[in-house]
């Protein structure tokens, strides 16, 4: 992402563009290529994004510096900065349990453990989880899915139930939906739960 290199490589795009034709496309082709060796984003830039990465996310001195030098580059385009980071990282007890904290109430920071507020009516999860696993019980064609929230969602009930009918996709969103309706379409009955 550094200034030299976006101008060195908007100075070979600049000479590219007065080869003839062929040449100005084996040029690119070469660009796009050099950079795939380096930083493996061929994909993304075929889709017509500037790949930068992957960058450490927890190193700020080295992003704030790409990001600052990505904000101040022109004429780049559509720019995809690949940041790999580590749920918790640091804090041990977020980072044992793979489907907590991502949004917490109020918790001992020392040991982790989460303040329950005082007891009230049956949350939406508990009601939607108690009857999911009845239903399931008398109708096999009942199927589970989720994107990395099995305990928020509470389908981690209906997993410890029917492991052979829960799906978890990851942080997957779009698939997990895609995922349900391929599924419904084989007559099955898939509860897709995502925040």
């Amino acid at each position: 992402s550094s200034r030299k290199f976006l101008g060195l490589r908007e100075l070979a795009g600049k000479m590219a563009k007065r080869l003839p034709g062929r040449l100005e496309r084996t040029a690119k082709k070469a660009d796009e290529y050099a950079r795939g060796i380096m930083t493996g984003g061929t994909l993304f830039e075929e889709l017509g994004f500037y790949y930068v990465g992957p960058v450490d996310g927890h190193d700020m001195n080295q992003l704030v510096h790409i990001l600052r030098n990505l904000r101040d580059a022109e004429d780049v385009g559509p720019v995809l900065v690949h940041v790999i980071t580590e749920k918790g990282r640091g804090y041990t007890p977020a980072e044992s349990a793979g489907d907590k904290y991502h949004a917490v109430s109020k918790f001992n920071v020392v040991t982790g453990e989460q303040k329950k507020g005082p007891p009230g009516p049956p949350s939406y999860t508990s009601v939607f989880s108690r009857e999911l696993v009845r239903q399931a019980a008398t109708d096999n064609r009942i199927v589970t899915i989720t994107a990395a929230m099995p305990s928020g969602t509470g389908l981690d009930k209906f997993a410890k139930a029917y492991p052979d009918r829960f799906f978890d996709v990851g942080i997957a969103e779009q698939h997990a939906v895609t995922f349900a309706a391929g599924m419904a379409t084989e007559g099955l009955r898939p509860f897709c739960a995502i925040y």
